[in-house]
This record gives structure tokens, sequence and C-alpha cells, in this order.
């Protein structure tokens, strides 16, 4: 079982894993500022299936680079299951990988779009389609970001048990 083990174990699995399928991964990060692509990269032999991330902290990174349509931040916002979903799908597209995975959310100490601190979205992106899940995190600002990527990693982990 993936879940509940510390968040480097489960970023080395999901890397072991993907290389013996020989598949890759990309992620596209707001919240949590590339501290998922740091987690994946900690790991040595990381190169085998991590090509790389987008840090997509402003709106118009996500936009321009990621391919979020404007129409769904403007209906939905950037704390939303509609543009963690297009992140992922947008970084898989964009860096040719054979999985997305995405975060977004408030990490505080403000709310943003009227949604409270610890309201998190990941999503993955991969052959099968695209799923997200919502978040209710607590803690600080560095809790809720670590919270979060180990969250996505999880994700991912059942995705590929599955």
């Amino acid at each position: 079982m993936w879940s509940g083990e510390p968040d480097g174990t489960v970023a080395a699995r999901v890397l072991e894993a993907l290389a013996g399928r020989g598949e890759t991964l990309a992620t596209a990060e707001s919240l949590t500022g590339g501290l998922l692509s740091a987690r994946l990269t900690d790991v040595p032999g990381a190169s085998r299936s991590f090509v790389g991330g987008v840090v997509s902290y402003a709106t118009r990174v996500k936009v321009a680079v990621l391919g979020v349509p404007d129409e769904l931040v403007a209906e939905h916002g950037v704390v939303s299951e509609e543009c963690a979903l297009a992140m992922a799908r947008g970084v898989r597209g964009r860096l040719d990988a054979t999985w997305g995975l995405a975060t977004t959310g408030v990490a505080g100490p403000d709310r943003q779009e009227g949604r409270e601190v610890g309201t998190v979205w990941v999503a993955l992106a991969g052959p099968r389609g695209a799923t997200a899940r919502l978040l209710d995190l607590s803690g600080d600002r560095s809790a809720i970001r670590q919270a979060a990527c180990v969250a996505v990693l999880e994700l991912l982990a059942r995705e590929l048990e599955g």
C-alpha cells in the first residue's frame, strides 16, 4: 500500500513504477511552487521517468504556458477542479509525457477567490483520462504545501496500481 508512506518513499516508488513501464511524468504546480518537482528529483535516477515541470504560480502562466482557457479561469477560478484538470492535461501535452500531475489551491495565509486556506485541488492526466481530488488541508503554509505533494503522488500511485 502506498498511502501513509513518507512522501519521499511514495515519490521513489512512483518513479520506479513509471520507469518499469517505460512511462514518463511531468508536473504543473501552483501552490507547491516547485516543491513537487523537487521531491521527485530528490530521488536518484528520477530522470528515467521525470521529464520536467512548470511552476505556474501566476494565472497568466497557467493560461499562456499550460493552455488553461481564459474562459475556464473566469468561470471557475484557478482554485477549482476544472483548472487542476486543465493544468494536468496541459503539462502532459506540452512536455509530451505519459502522465501529468497538477496542484492548485490556497496555502495561505489569506483566502483566495473566496476559498479558505487549505482548499487544494490535485489532478492527474494520463492515458486513460484525467481525474481530480479536492483536499481540505490544515496546518501552516509549509504543511499544506507538503501535504499537497504527498496527496498528488498518492493519486498517481493508486492509478498505477489500478
